[in-house]
């Protein structure tokens, strides 16, 4: 009777338990099922797992293939699973997941060891699989969440870590994974760490890079090898004990390598503001703004650029973007600078024009200040004037730039805006004729203080350099070749009020002579040009520039024959590249294409062309503008700089000396360079100091000096090719001296 009823019990206990192990089950599994099918709240398709919306940086690329900046909300790069030093596979498995290639998503015995620590309050470390950690990186959970959504969500975790178990590879996954995690320092996946903090790529990162790289992810501020060097260097031991209990590495690797110090002298915080090309990216970045807002995707959304993971080839080549920054810092840090503040020491009114009143200094000073964004910020504020003339007139902890180094200083905003009316200030460009391929582009001196573009975005009065249109214009109608002599004399204009105009020579050399043209523009020589602006007219002029790529806005007036009208240094080196591109106007270009994330064009880019004139007028422009490097201003570039390649260019210098400009043109590179203060009313007082051959050409000196040493670039060392059809005028004015008879009238005149 007894064994009866124990039977009975044991098999009500048997049903019953049955009953709640499959209705359970069942619950288990209908909730699976419901979380799978998104009924309890959103859950990815395999297309958004296989495009997860994280935010990816657009890449700036160099045509060397080097990265030169990033625009992003997140400084975050994709990379793929072979870009991967084992050294981090192998760091990241012995220290979040060893049995990573043995589960399928979610491992049971580290789940098993998770509640088990948690019922006996012995809980250690996580019971996430690296596949968990990725769908949690991948979808990340909100804030101020009860149990119930806690839980849910974890099952969520295991359903998404198992579809992406069934449709990645374990190499995916892991790659994956490096992709999406934070370390800190807005650095966003590897690729961007490795680059931060050791400025390498993840596949050359060695095992105590690996194990601190790995060790920053268990709190990126906490373990930040940057904040806290102390704390990264423990982490980094942690990481290296369990790569030595897994074997990854032996114990006299791991007795070594944990005392290596914390190296971070490779470490770069990536921003706008530093690393190279930094006038340019910002220019860039401009650009494609703009050009996002008329590109689509599939989606038919405009591309965003912080967002998409854009890769933009760029023309520029990041060794001569590197001489370029290089050659202007030497030479306006270390000699024009310093030889600047010499010159003004202990005048009046310094560095300003000494004909200023105080109250016009004054006025420049309140512009300036109306200008920063300091003030502008106030006045969004609704500060009224009288208090943000009190702030600019308070002194504040600040930091000053100097060609010695950051000064740190207390000094009010007002005298700030004065101490940085001193410098001298530049921008360079150089472009690859053939291509219009700009390949190297420095807007300023330093972009962290003066941010003004001195490139594409500043335009200043361009002297001397406008001259060769003229010239051009000559050549071009037939009458007139390069040894062509013309009277050295002045010429006046009668200008629209009645008045008489006349041009003045900076020098009485050779005045009231006949002089070949070759000569009068080697000189730079003022009354020929004047000359020539008689023999045809400032509408022609104009015209002539126009076909050479110049878009800027002046008045048709006589004086722009002598440089009058304000160009930008874009325009000038673009212009000037006709020449030896033999006659065809070419617009410099920046980007060579741009890709989406995936590496799929979007759009690819050549450079706007138009023929200026014929080929041989073009040679003869380049025979005269050889004579300005062979004979004339630019001739320091043989007595002082030693080349003896062949170069032709063009000094310029505008009136008080308040722009020095210099383009250099060879048969590779065509690179411009312009020197002024932001104030035209700062100054060199003399044409010595204030030339171009002496503000400008220096700079384009030191960048070809290192161009040309670099045999990697293949830069030719050749002389400009000739028309293919010979030339009808001559160019060798000494031998037709030489030849010339006295008794014929004919030979001075122009022929």
């Amino acid at each position: 009777m007894y064994s009866m009823t124990n039977r009975s019990k044991v098999r009500r206990f048997l049903k019953w338990f049955w009953i709640i192990y499959f209705s359970i089950l069942g619950l288990i599994l209908i909730l699976f099922i419901s979380i799978s099918l998104g009924w309890l709240g959103f859950m990815p398709s395999f297309e958004e797992l296989e495009n997860p919306k994280s935010n990816l940086a657009s890449e700036i690329i160099s045509a060397d293939q080097q990265l030169l900046g990033k625009y992003y909300f997140e400084n975050r790069s994709n990379i793929h699973y072979s870009d991967l030093s084992p050294n981090l596979i192998q760091a990241l498995l012995a220290t979040e997941d060893i049995r990573f290639e043995d589960h399928s998503g979610v491992d049971g015995k580290a789940l098993i060891r998770v509640i088990l620590g948690v019922a006996t309050f012995s809980h250690k470390g996580g019971g996430s699989t690296i596949t968990q950690q990725l769908a949690k990186n991948l979808f990340p959970r909100k804030a101020n969440r009860n149990i119930f959504e806690t839980l849910i969500i974890k099952f969520k975790e295991w359903v998404t870590a198992t579809k992406l178990e069934r449709n990645y590879s374990k190499d995916e996954i892991i790659a994956m994974y490096f992709n999406t995690v934070p370390f800190g320092s807005q650095a966003f996946g590897v690729k961007s760490a490795a680059k931060t903090f050791f400025n390498k790529t993840p596949l050359d990162i060695n095992k105590e890079e690996a194990a601190l790289l790995v060790g920053i992810l268990k709190a990126p501020t906490r373990y930040s090898p940057v904040r806290n060097p102390e704390r990264a260097m423990q982490r980094r031991s942690v990481v290296l004990g369990q790569m030595r209990r897994y074997d990854y590495i032996s114990m006299e690797e791991y007795d070594s390598l944990k005392v290596i110090p914390v190296d971070m002298s490779n470490f770069r915080m990536q921003d706008h503001n530093t690393g190279l090309a930094t006038y340019f990216r910002e220019y860039l970045r401009t650009y494609l703004k703009n050009w996002c807002n008329t590109h689509f995707k599939a989606d038919g959304n405009p591309y965003n650029l912080y967002k998409d993971g854009l890769r933009i080839h760029t023309t520029i080549n990041s060794k001569m973007q590197q001489y370029a920054e290089n050659a202007m810092q030497e030479h306006m840090g270390k000699d024009l600078q310093p030889a600047f503040y010499t010159h003004w020491k202990g005048r009046r009114n310094a560095p300003f024009d000494r004909h200023l009143k105080t109250r016009q200094i004054d006025s420049l000073i309140v512009q300036a200040m109306r200008r920063s964004d300091r003030y502008r910020n106030l006045r969004k504020a609704g500060m009224p004037s009288d208090s943000i003339k009190m702030i600019f007139d308070t002194p504040v902890e600040m930091t000053l730039f100097s060609w010695d180094g950051d000064i740190d200083t207390l000094l009010s905003p007002r005298d700030s805006i004065r101490y940085y009316k001193y410098f001298l200030l530049a921008g360079m460009m150089s472009i690859e004729p053939q291509t219009a391929y700009v390949r190297a582009y420095v807007g300023g001196i330093d972009y962290r203080y003066f941010k003004y573009d001195h490139v594409k975005v500043g335009k200043r009065q361009v002297g001397s350099i406008f001259k060769p249109f003229l010239y051009t214009l000559a050549m071009q109608e037939g009458e007139f070749s390069p040894c062509s002599k013309v009277p050295n004399v002045p010429v006046s204009f009668e200008l629209y009020d009645g008045t008489l105009w006349t041009p003045r020579n900076s020098s009485d050399d050779k005045e009231g002579e006949m002089v070949t043209l070759k000569w009068a523009l080697a000189n730079s020589v003022n009354y020929i040009s004047a000359f020539l602006m008689k023999q045809y007219s400032p509408t022609a002029l104009i015209q002539i520039a126009r076909k050479m790529g110049v878009t800027s806005n002046f008045d048709t007036v006589p004086s722009i024959c002598l440089g009058t009208p304000d160009i930008s240094l874009y325009e000038m080196v673009g212009d000037l590249n006709t020449f030896v591109n033999k006659g065809v106007y070419k617009e410099p270009i920046f980007i060579t294409r741009i890709e989406d994330k995936n590496g799929n064009i979007i759009e690819k880019f050549i450079p706007y062309q138009q023929e200026a004139m014929n080929e041989e007028t073009a040679y003869l422009m380049l025979d005269l503008l050889k004579g300005v490097v062979s004979e004339g201003t630019g001739i320091r570039l043989r007595y002082k700089y030693k080349f003896n390649q062949e170069i032709a260019g063009k000094t310029g210098t505008t009136q008080n000396h308040s722009d020095g400009w210099f383009i250099g043109i060879t048969p590779d590179l065509v690179t411009g360079v312009w020197v002024g203060a932001e104030d035209r009313s700062v100054h060199f007082r003399g044409i010595t100091q204030g030339q171009g051959a002496n503000m400008a050409l220096p700079i384009w000196a030191l960048y070809m000096k290192e161009i040309y040493s670099d045999t990697t670039l293949n830069i030719s060392q050749e002389g400009f090719e000739k028309p293919s059809s010979g030339l009808i005028s001559e160019t060798d004015c000494d031998n037709i001296e030489q030849h010339s008879d006295p008794d014929n009238p004919f030979d001075d005149e122009k022929f």
